[in-house]
């Protein structure tokens, strides 16, 4: 009958963490002060390691700690299988980088180390492409229709405040050609947006011409404050 496997614990990071800096010339102790893992070659500043079966907030707010000592500071976790895990090791690598510090996997199978990135300054690139979006949704949006921090289901775009000042109109006048949809409502892109119907609100009665379906007019009576002022 094989045995159970055994849950790992942070001293099995030890043995490849110590094997591994040793490979580079460190000189490398354990616990050392508050620190898991001290490494110390020559005249350099020291290196600290931080060991940790797996992410956590209190892991960074160790390490964050252990940058008052110096700056080359890791925090080491142990490989998981799985798609879950790199996505993981991806939005921690990003966030290591950004406080300057290094990340480090090793897979207790066979004690391979893989260093993700090493500490030091970061300084974010920006997207002048992302700004100009955030930017033209803030001037096209009507108002503050959104209640802070709320999830993204049901969040009040301009895109859907234009839709709905075309609903409203086709539940005040009924089926309409879409060119004089746009020229009441101001929405200059009425007619592609009934033509492509995102939220399941327009109908094609001919050729140029749209109605409201129940689901529009549903959307018209639960607005609210969604147009603003």
């Amino acid at each position: 009958m094989t045995e159970p496997r055994r849950k790992p614990k942070e001293s099995d990071l030890y043995a490849p963490i110590k094997a591994f800096l040793e490979g580079q010339g460190y000189v490398v102790k354990s616990e050392v002060g508050a620190a898991d893992v001290v490494a110390v070659r020559g005249g350099e500043s020291p290196v600290i390691v931080e060991l940790k079966v797996g992410f956590s907030l209190a892991l960074f707010h160790q390490c964050i700690a252990r940058q008052k000592i110096t700056d080359d500071v890791y925090l080491a976790v142990a490989h998981q299988s799985g798609k879950r895990f790199l996505k993981a090791v991806k939005d921690n690598t990003a966030l290591s980088r950004h406080l300057g510090l290094g990340l480090i996997t090793v897979r207790l199978d066979d004690g391979l180390v893989v260093v993700h990135c090493d500490p030091g300054p970061f300084t974010p690139r920006k997207s002048p492409k992302r700004q100009k979006a955030l930017l033209r949704e803030f001037a096209k949006r009507t108002g503050d229709p959104n209640d802070g921090g709320q999830t993204r289901a049901g969040l009040v775009t301009a895109y859907r405040q234009d839709a709905l000042r075309i609903a409203l109109y086709l539940y005040e006048i009924g089926a309409s050609k879409g060119a004089d949809v746009a020229r009441a409502t101001g929405v200059s892109r009425a007619t592609r947006m009934m033509a492509d119907d995102h939220y399941g609100w327009f109908d094609r009665v001919e050729k140029g011409v749209y109605g409201l379906t129940p689901e529009g007019a549903a959307a018209v009576a639960s607005s609210g404050h969604v147009l603003g002022s």
